[in-house]
């Protein structure tokens, strides 16, 4: 359970391509954050601020002449609050929720995210352990609709809490892409993850 406070930095592009031989750039979301956590016990709580803005790719915008036109300018800045809680050492339940003091493009203000992670706590050794995951995002914009997203595999954790985890991912609900925001997708893939 980690104690005490933790200031951090995010960003991340998501972008997404074509699947075909040319690999178009079609969409990019971009993120940027900073939490502040604490934890005590077996609770941990977070108030941070993000921006996340969508852009539409070039390549699509000159393959698909016009598309410009119909861009979407999603754009949030919000605040977060969340909490975090062990009920036993294998569990970690949590749950946030954020609302964008500037919003454009189709963004409503309030969201909110819960979820569960279980795996075996501490270093695994070689031998490693299961874990699963399951996240629920629910959006204003959808009517507090949204998506849900499932992880399972195994993971090897070291001495220092750094993981190493390879699984598989299903995802089902509104888009992940905030240019196409509207669309509900089912994803599926497998992946190999480090957190550090």
């Amino acid at each position: 359970f980690p104690q005490g406070w933790q200031l951090d930095v995010e960003a991340a592009a998501i972008i997404r391509m074509t699947l075909d031989e040319i690999r178009d750039f079609e969409y990019a979301d971009y993120r940027v954050g900073v939490p502040l956590t604490y934890g005590i016990d077996n609770w941990q709580f977070k108030f941070a601020v993000y921006h996340l803005s969508s852009h539409l790719g070039d390549e699509f915008a000159i393959a698909n002449p016009g598309s410009l036109l119909d861009r979407i300018n999603y754009v949030r800045d919000a605040v977060v609050l969340g909490a975090s809680y062990y009920p036993i050492p294998v569990m970690r339940l949590y749950s946030e929720a954020a609302y964008a003091i500037n919003i454009d493009g189709g963004a409503k203000p309030w969201e909110f995210q819960f979820g569960t992670e279980i795996s075996q706590p501490g270093p695994t050794g070689l031998r490693g352990t299961p874990f699963l995951a399951i996240n629920a995002h629910l959006r204003e914009e959808h009517d507090f609709g949204g998506d849900i997203n499932t992880q399972a595999g195994w993971l090897w954790r070291g001495q220092t809490g750094q993981v190493v985890r390879a699984g598989v991912q299903y995802f089902n609900g509104k888009s992940s892409q905030y240019q196409i925001f509207d669309n509900s997708e089912q994803q599926i893939g497998f992946g190999l993850w480090y957190d550090f």
